[in-house]
């Protein structure tokens, strides 16, 4: 997996506490039993940690943790040289 993946889900258990063993790039945020506004306070944790700008309704509860961490990627790739 990519370091962005990696990096959010270190987010997830150091920050949140959630189980590694219960993670994957294809686990939903609704099987970790995390809803909308779960998200909202980790898309504002990302960009304050990251430094990466994203909307708060990028990514939903039944996205995966895999596709939350690509768009990740897309929208730190044009700061990614700075």
């Amino acid at each position: 997996m990519s370091a962005m993946y990696d990096r959010l889900v270190g987010l997830l258990v150091d920050r949140f506490e959630v189980d590694r063993a219960e993670i994957g790039a294809d686990t939903t945020f609704e099987e970790l039993d995390m809803d909308s506004l779960f998200l909202v306070e980790l898309l504002l944790v990302i960009q304050s940690e990251f430094g990466v700008q994203i909307e708060d309704d990028a990514a939903s509860p039944g996205d995966t943790i895999g596709r939350v961490a690509e768009i990740l990627e897309r929208h730190a790739a044009p700061t990614a040289s700075s």
